[in-house]
């Protein structure tokens, strides 16, 4: 049996999301799973609100992929996502409420 390839990304490092946010792009055509988590960090305001996964075939161009899921509403909490048959990109985008922001450490675990 052969050892399944893994991989993490961190695609967001203490990024401070308001309004319309996006994480940046990755390629990741080879892998058949993946996981994004959402940590919130100190700078947390708000009641926390949704983000959506969005794919792409150039890293340039997006769609949403059709999974959503609640974001983070106090400091160090995480929330995740699981999404598969995603093609060649990834990445989340949303919306906070005005008045509303979180610094986030986002990761994106991918296993072949």
């Amino acid at each position: 049996m052969a050892l399944r390839r893994t991989y993490t990304a961190v695609v967001e490092r203490n990024a401070l999301w308001q309004g319309d946010f996006a994480t940046e792009p990755y390629e990741a055509a080879w892998a058949s799973e993946a996981i994004f988590f959402v940590r919130a960090l100190a700078d947390a305001v708000g009641t926390g609100g949704n983000a959506r996964v969005q794919i792409s075939a150039d890293g340039i161009r997006w769609v949403d992929e059709g999974t959503t899921f609640d974001l983070p509403r106090s400091e160090d909490e995480i929330t995740f996502c699981r999404v598969s048959h995603f093609g060649g990109w990834l990445r989340i985008a949303g919306t906070l409420a005005p008045n509303n922001r979180m610094a986030v450490l986002v990761s994106l675990a991918l296993k072949e």
